[in-house]
């Protein structure tokens, strides 16, 4: 082989790589998204009910109400086991977990984001790799769109209580650690690895 077809074999190396880790991003982002609409669709509605008691506190302490988004966004998390910070009246916060706390069916909602990342996992690494620790890299690749979704709703999805520095907002450590690390590497890498099954 001439130095040539290395350096070629190098470059169209780097590019099936660049190209997998576009793809894992993308697949990713679209998980999250898809995730996050699934718990939309089913919760919205009970989700704005629930918001009823908080949105009014808000409003006497000169704030807006929470929209739907917001609190769905706090129970897509939740589902990924991240906590809720609630300010409390003495001046501390507490955690919540909406989903576990909740007897009404909401703890369905924790099948949901294993399930997809899996899937997508699987998708992402369906035949283009051989070897199962590459299948498994290739379906954890899902992390590189999900973590910055994970990450973002976090952020955005905090709600300020009226005019005070209270807020209410989802844990953002375990947001990164748990939402947008461990979750999508866990899964999507288990979806990899069972790629190899279906071929």
């Amino acid at each position: 082989m001439s130095v040539s077809e290395d350096h070629s074999t190098a470059r169209s190396g780097a590019v099936t790589s660049v190209g997998s880790l576009a793809r894992g991003a993308v697949a990713g982002a679209a998980t999250w998204l898809l995730g996050y609409l699934l718990a939309y669709v089913w919760k919205a509605s009970e989700v704005s009910e629930a918001l009823g008691g908080i949105g009014f506190v808000s409003q006497l302490l000169g704030g807006e109400s929470v929209p739907v988004w917001k609190g769905v966004g706090w129970l897509f998390l939740n589902a990924h086991f991240v906590d809720t910070q609630i300010p409390t009246i003495a001046g501390g916060t507490r955690m919540l977990n909406f989903v576990t706390a909740d007897e009404s069916g909401a703890l369905a909602l924790v099948v949901v984001p294993p399930l997809v990342l899996f899937i997508v996992g699987l998708a992402v690494a369906y035949g283009r790799r051989t070897n199962p620790l590459e299948r498994a890299t290739a379906g954890a690749t899902v992390a590189l769109g999900y973590l910055p979704l994970s990450v973002g709703a976090a952020v955005l999805t905090a709600h300020a209580v009226g005019d005070t520095d209270a807020a209410i907002a989802p844990d953002l450590v375990t947001a990164v650690l748990l939402a947008g690390l461990l979750y999508p590497l866990v899964f999507g890498a288990l979806g990899g690895l069972a790629s190899r099954a279906l071929e």
